[in-house]
């Protein structure tokens, strides 16, 4: 693997990094309104994503920069062709992380709703922004001959652009639901993040699908998808069937999984291009005509050594501490108090009769058999919907291969 190349992989795995930890953390943003419908719900919603989310930003401001450093005229056409887009991201971001400091210090229901909103407007609009960017860059916008944009606003905002936007928008929103259904513990909070799971996971899985045939015939291969892109729509299928089956864990690691496989079948579809010109293959940029030389590729390359295994360690080591789930106040009871990790096994009061825990204790630590039961009834905490969805998975899989055999022997090479 040439150094153009390794870098290129290096970008994106860069971009699946920063969408998958920040995706939830745009889709928690989205939702805090519906998920946290008084007060106290909306704090202890946006608290579950208080000590990541701005550390989950680095992997943006890192894959920008290594866009600059290692692809600089990558990095010169794409951000002054799509600059209004760019523009209005970086605006909803900093509008973001403003929102974040300013609703927790605001003493008024109405600055609390202001700044609410405010959360809600650029946690949509930065995924949708980004998507539109990204698509551009397989979709294709005007590029002459000296590799400069010579297009419009409305060559930005191409069908598939804002399709890209819309995809990676909606899995932000069910990667969102599903992290709160898994990092939430008072009933009224878990039930509305399970209830916006279902909702949402559907119309996400209709949409991912829609996307990677849409991506395969842009990028003129057909519509039969590759590896990665049917990874990602069974993931995205299967992100639905565990929602529906209460399994919050699983469920989190499919929509993750469907966040990097959209990014990566993106990347790999538009690779060995990093930017296709709608005037001609000609003017396409490539990987290796927009590349640094090899001795500042080689420079990088050493200081990524370096420097990721500790960025990597660090964030790693963030998660692990705030893994628990928050328990905040009862919402709806009027109960004060402040917003805790719940504990995985409830303290037994001095005093309590020996091997039994208080009844008012019980009842907020471990569910009901009620919750315990899934949807259809029983007990088995979505084992039948997986199992469903693995058989489901597998028969789909065996016909892709058999399709993909049958098209590959029925086409003249």
């Amino acid at each position: 693997m040439t150094l153009v190349a390794f870098w290129f992989l290096v970008l994106t795995v860069l971009w699946v990094g920063f969408l998958l930890l920040e995706g939830f953390d745009f889709g928690v943003g989205m939702l805090h309104g519906v998920v946290g419908r008084d007060e106290r719900g909306r704090s202890a919603v946006i608290s579950t994503i208080a000590p990541v989310w701005d550390g989950n930003e680095v992997w943006l401001i890192v894959a920008t920069a290594g866009t600059f450093a290692a692809f600089p005229g990558w990095y010169a056409t794409m951000f002054s062709g799509f600059y209004p887009v760019v523009l209005l991201v970086l605006v909803a971001l900093i509008l973001r992380g403003v929102a974040f400091e300013f609703r927790s210090h605001s003493e008024s229901d109405r600055g609390r709703r202001l700044w609410g909103a405010a959360l809600i407007g650029g946690s949509a609009v930065v995924p949708l922004g980004l998507g539109i960017i990204l698509g551009g860059l397989l979709g294709g916008v005007p590029i002459d001959g000296q590799q400069e944009f010579v297009g419009d606003l409305g060559d930005l905002l191409a069908p598939y652009a804002l399709a890209t936007g819309v995809t990676l928008t909606l899995i932000c929103l069910l990667h969102g639901a599903a992290y709160l259904a898994l990092r939430t513990a008072g009933a009224d909070l878990h039930a509305r993040a399970r209830r916006a799971a279902r909702a949402l996971a559907p119309v996400t899985a209709l949409a991912v699908l829609g996307f990677c045939i849409w991506t395969r015939v842009v990028a003129g291969d057909g519509f039969l998808l590759s590896f990665v892109e049917l990874a990602a729509v069974l993931a995205a299928i299967a992100a639905a069937v565990l929602v529906g089956g209460g399994r919050e864990g699983a469920a989190f690691a499919a929509t993750a999984a469907t966040m990097a496989g959209v990014v990566v079948s993106l990347f790999s579809e538009l690779y060995p291009r990093v930017m296709v010109s709608s005037l001609g293959a000609a003017n396409d940029l490539t990987a290796q005509n927009t590349a640094s030389a090899s001795y500042s590729l080689t420079v990088m390359t050493v200081a990524l050594a370096v420097l990721l295994p500790v960025v990597l360690v660090y964030q790693a080591w963030s998660y692990v501490v705030f893994r628990g789930r928050l328990r905040g106040p009862r919402v709806g009871t009027g109960d004060p108090g402040p917003v805790i990790p719940a504990p995985r096994r409830a303290p037994v009061p001095a005093g309590a009769p020996s091997g039994g825990v208080p009844q008012d204790v019980e009842r907020a630590v471990t569910p009901t058999v009620a919750e315990a039961t899934d949807a259809h009834g029983d007990r088995g905490g979505g084992v039948r919907p997986v199992r469903r969805m693995a058989t489901g998975g597998l028969a789909v899989l065996l016909a892709w291969l058999l399709l993909r055999q049958l098209v590959t022997r029925a086409t003249p090479h």
